[in-house]
């Protein structure tokens, strides 16, 4: 039961939007919000192994990053 508690959780704020810019080599980049058109920071910590390229439609989780909101949990789609 709390398996399905945490997966209802999260689905209510995974995001999704579109990968504007990531440098593999500097290792961060910016997704655009699907919703808000707001750009949003990702870091490679955040990616899991998964690779990014520009275009690419994500989910993510927003979180709260030292200097404001950053993408974490991302999952190309």
């Amino acid at each position: 039961m709390l398996y399905l508690s945490i997966n209802i959780f999260y689905n209510l704020f995974l995001m999704t939007g579109t990968v504007k810019f990531y440098n593999d080599s500097k290792g961060y980049g910016f997704i655009t919000n699907d919703e808000t058109g707001k750009d949003i920071f990702v870091h490679a910590t955040s990616l899991n192994g998964v690779e990014l390229n520009e275009g690419d439609k994500v989910e993510y989780v927003e979180e709260e990053g030292r200097k404001g909101v950053v993408a974490a949990q991302v999952q190309v789609i």
